[in-house]
């Protein structure tokens, strides 16, 4: 089966995809909301439940969340879109040509 993977780069505080893939530099920001692209919150290892929020171990301590920041560990966060079957769904097509008439 061949499929396609979609992800993209969801804001942290407007929740809209921003079109960042991997790279953001400190300086750029959400063409939404304008605030800050390179902060914790974005980042893939940021973890409420984790210390200092952070899962890298490596990863200095960041106190504020949500300005940019000069983190070596920073990793755009990509959420999952969804996954889209490049075969059409043959037994669908089946089932709706054979159908039972009542």
């Amino acid at each position: 089966m061949i499929c396609a993977i979609f992800l993209s780069v969801l804001c942290f505080k407007c929740g809209k995809e921003t079109g960042f893939k991997d790279y953001v530099g400190r300086g750029e920001s959400c063409p939404h909301c304008h605030s800050d692209a390179r902060v914790c919150k974005n980042c893939g290892f940021y973890d409420i439940k984790a210390y200092n929020e952070c899962r890298e171990p490596a990863a200095e301590r960041v106190v504020e969340k949500e300005k940019s920041n000069f983190c070596d560990q920073f990793s755009m966060n990509h959420k999952k879109e969804g996954v889209v079957n490049a075969l059409p769904d043959y037994k669908k097509m089946a089932d709706s040509l054979f159908k039972k008439k009542d």
